[in-house]
Parts: C-alpha cells; structure tokens; sequence
C-alpha cells in the first residue's frame, strides 16, 4: 500500500496552499467567522474555475473524473484553513448524491452546472435534532396531480444560505425520497444559527412548497440507498478536510510552545504542555491513516464500507480532541475570536455531528462487520 503523494499531487499541493496563503490566511478566516461569512461567491467561483469542484464527476457530466486521492488532497489544504463554503456539500456530496440517484437527465442538468459553480446544492436530512440516518428523516410529502408538497423544518442544513438547490429528504410512499428544491421558489426561507456554530450552518423552512415529479431524484421512495451509496465516496473527502485542520492545529500549537516564554524558558520544555502535544499528534496520525487507507482501498477497488464509518468516527473523534488539546496549550488566547484556534474548534464541532456522529457511524461499522443476525 503506497501512500505517498505522487508528482502530480504533490504540485496539486502546493498549488491549493499557495491559494489558501494568498485568498483565506487566518487573519480573512477569522474576519469572516466574526462577520458571520459562511462563504465567498469570489473564491468559490475562482475554485470552479481550477476544477476543484466536481473532481469525482465523470466527465460526461462536465467533472474531472479523477479518484478520491487526488480530491483529498484539496480538501485536506481547504481544511486547514478552515476554508467556509460549499466545497464539499456542493462539489462532492451534493454531486455524488445527483450522481448515485439521479436520472440521466437529472445529471444532465446539475452535474455541469455544479461543477462550474453556477449551481450550489446542499443537503438536507435532520427533522429532529443534530440525529442521522433514516430514522431522522420525518418531513412526510403530500402527493398532488403535479408532483409533491412539502412542510416542515429541515434542521442544521450546511451552506443553507450558499445553496440555489436543496437535496430534500422527505417521507414518502413506502420509503425516503429526495426531491430537489429551488431555493429561490415561494415558501422556502433560511434561517442562520447563531451562537458557538459555523456561519454555514441554518434552518430551512419549507411552507406549501411545491416540487414538479422530475424534480425526485430516481426512482421514488429509494432516496436513502442512493444516499448511502453515495456517501461511501464523499464521507473520506470530508476527513481529509478533518486531517487538513488537525495538521494546523498542530502546526501552530507548535510554533507556540516554541515562542511562547514562561519563568525564562518556552513553555515547550514543561511536561504538561508536551503531553498535551503528544495528545494532540496521537489524534491526528490516528486520523490521517486511516482516512489514507480508506481512500487508497476505494481507489483501488477494494472493499471498505467498514474502513469509511471507522475513518468518520476516528476523523471527527481526531478533529474535535485535536482542538481540545490545543485549548489546553494556548489557555486564554485560545478563546479569542480573532485566534485562528476558535475557527478550527467551532468547524471541528459541526462536522463531529455532520453525516452521523462517530457513536453512529462505530455502530455501523460493527453492524457491517458483525451482522445482528450473526452476533445473536
């Protein structure tokens, strides 16, 4: 199993660092997290146009076609910033799930555009609560002559603000189906979360919206299992964005017990503080391997649906304590809004719930490899 990068993503790389240095260094990314700016249409647009969305889309549907290893290494040096947008819930999850679901039409008419950035979808699941999978999709659709009405509140939806199309999870028939919802119609509003949260993050209310029957992806009432699918593609590109952010949370945390000068020395040399570090790098190398090797078993054919629900609940687990522990480091100038720790710490706990929280996806990992049937 070779991990390494090769020539071509190693100048992939470094391309996307010298993007982030020059358009999102930490001083723009905290400015926008005090401004509460989720995302900027300039540099979403400038990544359309480098072809940074829509890598895994085949390119009869205007995507690069490439394999995750080359997308994951964009998104870990977006993760660093961390970059806010809809780089990933439009680019990758968002374009998979039209993908996975969609008709040939439907591709047709999302995937390129999409890809050129000239539509953004996001995807909304949650009825109840930060909970995922099926049972937390309760929004039941109303059939009419034309097609759906739908009501009701979709909960903690990313880049709600961002998006023009809504990936909708809703009741419907014998299963879950996913319409596609102009967000730009009557009766749809946004509504942002305030407080400790992501910019991105918002409440979409839907009020007697009504969707066209084209506007279902596929095949009515099989929504979920071309949700799952999928997500077994996108879900180690979003821990690839985790690993990007625990590497810069550790870089800086670094430099500080290097700089940082306590009763004449820095405060590298006291144990406490190097525990803390050890913590911290234990977290990330535990995250960075096993996202590898999940994306390196999917590249090359190789079975790994358990390897992807490990890789989220390691990532997440990795991100969320990897800010912990740097708090514990930096202690009062960790908790200022304008220290690049409180962007990180803030991302780290919305993605730690984002697509299922690690408990879920250990459970399914265990469901996959140990069947019920086969454990009782």
């Amino acid at each position: 199993m070779d991990l390494a990068l090769t020539e071509d993503q190693a100048m992939l790389k470094r391309t996307v660092a010298d993007f982030m240095k020059r358009e999102a260094p930490p001083t723009n990314i905290t400015g926008w997290l005090q401004g509460g700016v989720g995302y900027v249409p300039e540099l979403f647009q400038t990544a359309a146009d480098l072809g940074w969305l829509g890598m895994l889309v085949p390119e009869a549907y205007g995507g690069a076609g490439l394999g995750l290893s080359d997308c994951a290494v964009i998104f870990e040096e977006l993760g660093r910033g961390p970059l806010p947008g809809p780089y990933f819930s439009s680019g990758v999850l968002g374009a998979a799930v039209i993908a996975e679901g969609g008709s040939d039409e439907q591709k047709q008419r999302w995937l390129p555009a999409i890809c050129q950035g000239e539509e953004i979808a996001t995807l909304a699941i949650n009825d109840r609560g930060y909970s995922w999978g099926p049972g937390s999709v309760e929004m039941t659709a109303t059939d009419r002559p034309e097609g759906l009405t739908l009501n009701g509140t979709k909960m903690f939806v990313h880049d709600a603000a961002a998006a023009t199309v809504l990936i909708c999870a809703v009741r419907h028939g014998d299963g879950i189906s996913l319409a596609l919802v102009d967000m730009n119609q009557p009766g749809v509003s946004v509504t942002p979360y305030k407080g400790l949260a992501s910019p991105s993050l918002g409440e979409v209310r839907l009020d007697e919206v009504h969707v066209p029957r084209s506007a279902i992806l596929g095949e009515p009432g099989q929504g979920w299992a071309a949700l799952e699918r999928a997500l077994i593609q996108a879900i180690p590109i979003l821990c690839a964005y985790q690993v990007g952010g625990c590497q810069e949370v550790l870089d800086f945390t670094v430099e500080y017990t290097r700089s940082r000068v306590v009763f004449g020395q820095p405060i590298g040399r006291f144990q406490r503080v190097q525990d803390h570090v050890v913590d911290l790098v234990n977290h990330l190398d535990s995250a960075r391997w096993i996202t590898n090797e999940t994306i390196w078993k999917l590249d090359t054919g190789n079975e790994a649906i358990s390897s992807v629900h490990e890789a989220k609940a390691v990532a997440s687990d990795g991100y969320y304590h990897a800010c912990n522990y740097a708090h514990m480091v930096f202690a009062g100038p960790g908790t200022d809004y304008s220290h690049p720790l409180v962007a990180h710490m803030i991302q780290s706990r919305s993605l730690y719930q984002y697509l299922g929280n690690p408990l879920y996806h250990k459970r399914m990992m265990m469901d996959y490899l140990f069947p019920r049937a086969l454990r009782s």
